[in-house]
């Protein structure tokens, strides 16, 4: 090939097709290659002849199951927050044109043994049995100072600096600190009990393991307010005009969203968008050598004998084996039933999230759920739950995932507590991959290499990590300063 590409994209999963459409449209000349003959990678989804071959060996799946066409099992499942980063890099790149969403019907929180609801109006807030009345008068307080709290404006602060102060040093009562004045006082007016401190850092901060409470509270802070959940157990007169219009414009009972077949639509709208802006797609392209000069920078890729010039090689770990190293693995469930989750007041699409603490786990697990969605959250242990509303399975069928960070060889074992909150299923299959990251120093050899898939049901690790590799390409940020009503639901009837 005698043209030279200034990138050449290496593997079609979610975050090299980002990548792939955000290069495009700063008219960066910009060649997407795949081994596979289809989209996704490893975050694709899968119709049920694939999902048997893969997991059974068998192209055949029983007919009580369903049509093959009807299903598009993720093997990355995720949810997406309304107001979250992904859906803002959809607005900013116009990639909402090519797909249509659908509102995830709630988000759960498993706690002494129980599923329960994560409030999303105040009469659910009022309501909830997570926390007590006077519990939920001190988080009230809490949340209140997360939603009025601004970075910017010490005024906000309230005399506590967030990049110094602990998550639990702002959130909950220990003789520990009863030396400082300022802390005394500030538990005394925020000091929560460890149930809601479990429930405010997993199934509203979104954190997969219990560091975060000895680590500056500003980042919790900041998860809070993105996740949109900072006005839920809204117990004073204070709006969320934000949250308002998210659960509005998706009249759903949760914040989160989903897109209609499945999330490897994410994958194809953003290879859409590379082709309208002048990329272009070779599948099916067998090796993918990367190519390197006398100075060890890239310099082109080699596949079927001939070499594709580059400055600069954008992939994921699959394609630069000898750059990255395993960081861990994970375990994943994979259910198809007739059935929604039991005591989630029949919801077709759920998340829910297992914390640590109430397994007994170094990190939490999560559970989704997709009506042909469902959702539950991992270091936790993860479950999410969707189903055919969502067009991913056959009429009256249920797709839900159980993920985890693996913590032992015994994949069955940790993926329990969340199995057994599902009920009756029909076929189930265990998914097992390791994560890797790069180790590359990206300045040197012009090699950017994303890092694995985590087990969390949320796109925010995802889409930091896009973010931050195309930074490192092109030296400029992503301006994510968008109108979130570009962004619609898919109507009740699609």
């Amino acid at each position: 090939m005698d043209v030279e590409y200034d990138v050449i994209v290496l593997g079609t999963g979610l975050k090299e097709c980002i990548l792939s459409g955000l290069l495009s449209v700063d008219r960066l000349k910009v060649l997407h290659m795949d081994r596979n003959d289809y989209y996704g990678g490893d975050s694709t989804s899968l119709n049920l002849n694939q999902l048997w071959k893969r997991f059974k060996g068998e192209e055949t799946p029983p007919a009580h199951i369903g049509a093959s066409r009807d299903y598009n099992v993720d093997m990355v499942p995720k949810f997406m927050m309304a107001n979250g980063t992904l859906v803002r890099v959809l607005i900013h790149t116009g990639v909402t044109k090519y797909m249509s969403f659908k509102a995830v019907d709630g988000s759960y929180v498993f706690n002494k043994g129980k599923i329960h609801k994560v409030p999303s109006t105040d009469m659910e807030a009022l309501k909830s049995p997570l926390m007590g009345l006077f519990e939920k008068r001190r988080a009230g307080k809490f949340f209140l100072y997360v939603q009025d709290y601004k970075e910017n404006d010490p005024s906000t602060h309230k005399g506590y600096n967030l990049t110094k102060l602990t998550t639990k040093e702002l959130i909950s009562w220990d003789s520990v600190y009863s030396n400082s004045y300022v802390l005394i006082s500030f538990f005394r007016k925020y000091g929560l009990d460890d149930n809601t401190i479990d429930f405010i850092g997993h199934a509203v901060a979104l954190h997969r393991d219990d560091s975060y409470l000895t680590e500056p509270a500003i980042d919790t802070v900041k998860r809070m307010k993105a996740s949109l959940y900072s006005d839920i157990l809204k117990i004073s007169q204070h709006n969320s005009k934000l949250y308002a219009e998210s659960v509005a414009r998706f009249q759903g009972g949760s914040p989160y969203i989903y897109p209609l077949y499945g999330l490897g639509e994410l994958p194809q709208g953003f290879a859409r968008l590379s082709a309208v802006y002048g990329g272009t797609y070779m599948l099916s392209k067998p090796e993918c050598k990367v190519e390197f000069d006398d100075e060890g920078k890239v310099c082109g890729v080699t596949s079927e004998g001939e070499t594709a010039k580059c400055k600069k090689v954008v992939c994921d770990p699959s394609y630069l084996p000898d750059k990255v190293k395993k960081i861990g693995k994970v375990f994943r469930a994979i259910a198809i039933m007739s059935h929604p989750i039991p005591n989630t007041a029949e919801s077709h699409s759920v998340q829910i999230i297992l914390p640590q603490k109430q397994l007994g786990r170094r990190s939490d697990m999560q559970v989704f759920l997709i009506s042909s969605p469902r959702f539950i959250h991992y270091l936790l242990v993860y479950v999410f739950c969707c189903s055919y509303s969502h067009n991913v399975a056959s009429k009256g069928k249920f797709i839900a995932f159980v993920s985890a960070q693996a913590e032992t060889d015994n994949p069955e074992k940790e993926l329990k507590p969340g199995i057994d909150l599902l009920g009756k299923v029909d076929e189930l299959f265990i998914d097992i991959y390791d994560r890797y990251e790069p180790t590359n120093d990206s300045s040197a050899d012009n090699c950017f290499i994303s890092t694995s898939y985590d087990a969390t049901t949320h796109f925010e690790s995802t889409v930091m990590d896009v973010l931050s590799l195309y930074t490192k390409i092109t030296g400029k940020t992503v301006d994510l300063s968008v109108d979130l009503s570009a962004a619609s639901a898919a109507e009740d009837d699609m």
